[in-house]
């Protein structure tokens, strides 16, 4: 059973969608303001759904704090039309967003499907994408650069994973946000989409300019342009 957090101090709607979360099989906690948040131990923590509006410490300084300590997935709650929001919580490392007033159907999905992205694979898949120097595990969920192992939210690596499975070929916004966020042509989906890329170019932007290997292209999407050399090719092993 997985367990979610709920940090909203609008006691109300939090009772509501607790019910509807305990209806689905989840356990459910919750908290009303940031501090309790950063006072809970984590690791019993699957998933937490953070408000940007709190008391005290507001959801993005939360999710900062979280960020420094923990790769816990995180959906913020924004208000309605808020793209700002959305842009903000992404580039502070939230996995996914919903916007206010709260459908619990429409949560109850996004939640089920980042769990779903983030819930290693089994055992036996031992697959590993390589592209240059950067290498991902899909089944363990790491990725490295040389040796050095990346801190990827869940969207920031599922975005890299599509980008190296398709290394070398355009791909659209949409089957990045498709891969990302598990989600299509949504409003403002655009530029929660660059605004990722943004994110992984700067991580993986390490050494011999790995960033600059996403490349724009113009009025479509972005394409990982394969180094020249012996490493010049995307490779599954496993």
């Amino acid at each position: 059973m997985h367990r979610i957090l709920l940090v909203d101090d609008d006691v109300k709607l939090t009772e509501m969608i607790r019910e509807f979360l305990e209806l689905e099989g989840f356990a459910v906690d919750a908290v009303q303001d940031g501090p309790a948040c950063l006072g809970l131990d984590l690791a019993i923590i699957d998933l937490i759904v953070l408000d940007v509006m709190l008391p005290e410490l507001s959801g993005f300084e939360v999710l900062k704090r979280l960020r420094k300590k923990s790769n816990v997935p995180v959906i913020m709650l924004t208000a309605r039309g808020e793209d700002i929001d959305r842009i903000v919580g992404l580039e502070i490392g939230a996995d996914d967003y919903v916007a206010k007033p709260v459908n619990p159907r429409e949560l109850v999905a996004r939640i089920k499907a980042v769990l779903r992205r983030t819930d290693a694979a089994g055992p036996a898949e031992a697959e590993i994408l390589e592209a240059g120097e950067i290498r991902l595990a899909p089944s363990s969920r790491d990725a490295w650069f040389n040796d050095q192992k990346l801190d990827l939210t869940s969207a920031e690596f599922n975005l890299l994973e599509f980008l190296l499975r398709n290394a070398g070929q355009v791909v659209t916004r949409d089957e990045l946000s498709a891969a990302a966020f598990g989600r299509q042509n949504t409003v403002g989906s655009d530029r929660n989409v660059d605004t990722l890329v943004s994110k992984v170019r700067r991580k993986i932007g390490t050494g011999d300019d790995q960033g600059q290997r996403i490349k724009t292209v113009r009025n479509v999407g972005y394409i990982f342009a394969l180094p020249a050399g012996p490493l010049g090719s995307a490779v599954a092993s496993g």
